[in-house]
């Protein structure tokens, strides 16, 4: 298993551990759910090797970061967490790549500090308004989304731990069909989960994007920015072909959000977890995508 500098910041009122590799310009690589740091163990070393400082953050809720009992976890916090965190690492300004909840987070630090944002990489979901309305209107999507419905009950922490969460190695399988995370790697995100308070962490996030009664009333004004607002910086896109959480037909009139540019690549024979399953593709696409910055 490859192992990397570990770290530890201060960013937005919590403490926040990291992985991370190189030095030079930063890389902020955000994970998503159900998922931790090491989501970026192939990217870390390219990014390295290319001449960035790429850091990958647990995110918070995410053990060994801290675990805030209370929250908040909806997606304006996350977009304040990584515009903190280009802070307390010592930046004016970072590349983001965000790949599921962590490309959530990353949008909304390009909308809401666009001059802290270099150049944006997001993966398997899309900005805008096509996963809300789908969730209403696609039976699809509403069946790839099933596990967002089922997080509201108070059965959830209990399934998703049940049988040394099973539940999160089959959600692996059903997002990224045809291609299973290594064993050692299975295990260590496991051992995330294990750690007190996080499968409720992990759940608030669902729960507080369905119960606007549970969001900070002072951030509403930016949550409700970051559902439409566009995206200035310029932004590389990833999909997998295969996704089976997000339908790869949610990309489509997404570059009307993006007026400083959008490239877009739909990773064929990948899954949810496209960085992860496609490496070789992913890495060369976005050092191609990063190399005017050096």
């Amino acid at each position: 298993m490859t192992e990397f500098r570990r770290g530890e910041v201060r960013a937005n009122g919590i403490r926040f551990a990291t992985l991370e590799a190189g030095d030079g310009p930063l890389v902020l690589c955000l994970h998503g759910f159900p998922d931790h740091a090491r989501s970026f163990r192939h990217q870390l070393p390219a990014l390295a090797g290319a001449g960035y400082r790429a850091v990958a953050p647990f995110m918070r809720g995410y053990a060994p970061s801290q675990v805030p009992a209370d929250g908040p976890y909806q997606s304006a916090v996350l977009a304040n967490d990584g515009a903190a965190l280009i802070d307390a690492l010592g930046y004016r300004e970072a590349v983001v790549f965000g790949h599921d909840w962590g490309a959530v987070a990353a949008y909304g630090v390009a909308i809401a500090a666009p001059e802290r944002v270099t150049r944006l990489i997001t993966a398997a979901v899309p900005h805008g308004p096509a996963l809300p309305a789908a969730l209403l209107s696609s039976y699809d999507q509403q069946r790839r989304s099933w596990y967002m419905f089922f997080f509201q009950s108070p059965l959830a922490e209990m399934a998703v731990a049940h049988d040394d969460f099973r539940f999160l190695a089959r959600l692996w399988a059903d997002w990224s069909p045809g291609w299973t995370l290594p064993a050692d790697e299975l295990a260590a995100l496991k051992g995330t989960f294990r750690q007190p308070g996080v499968v409720a962490a992990a759940l608030a996030y669902y729960r507080q994007t369905f119960d606007v009664n549970s969001q900070r009333p002072e951030l509403a004004e930016m949550q409700q920015r970051l559902l439409s607002d566009p995206v200035t910086v310029p932004t590389l896109y990833l999909h997998g072909a295969r996704d089976g959480c997000i339908g790869v037909e949610l990309l489509d009139g997404m570059e009307s959000l993006f007026p400083g540019g959008l490239e877009t690549l739909v990773v064929p024979d990948a899954g949810h977890f496209l960085h992860q399953e496609r490496p070789d593709v992913v890495n060369a696409k976005l050092l191609a995508f990063l190399a005017p910055l050096r």
